[in-house]
């Protein structure tokens, strides 16, 4: 996993739990109650949503939930916000696509 362990500032992170969870159908890992973006990013994805219009990628920005650009589909529900969205064992996590999961071919 790609992260931070020991900040100059904050110090050492509290051990947690790691998890498992699916992300497009793939299995990842994370730790349990970190928000599920970060575990994205741990895992090298940068890419949470495409727009509607225009299919642009979208990915974290703000940070704190005020913004919808990291919206995934989560547990079969679209729109969540995965910056605040703590991460739990056995999530489905799918890349959004306008306001739906993307159509199979």
């Amino acid at each position: 996993m790609d992260r931070i362990m020991e900040h100059p500032i904050l110090g050492e992170s509290p051990e947690k739990k790691i998890v498992t969870f699916t992300y497009d159908g793939k299995t990842l890992e994370g730790l349990e109650g970190e928000p599920i973006a970060v575990a994205l990013r741990a895992a090298g994805v940068m890419v949470h949503r495409y727009t509607k219009k225009r299919h642009e990628p979208r990915g974290v920005f703000c940070a704190i939930g005020r913004c919808t650009d990291c919206v995934m589909i989560v547990n079969g529900k679209p729109n969540v916000r995965t910056c605040i969205t703590p991460l739990e064992e056995g999530m489905t996590v799918q890349t959004q696509y306008g306001v739906t999961a993307k159509e199979e071919q």
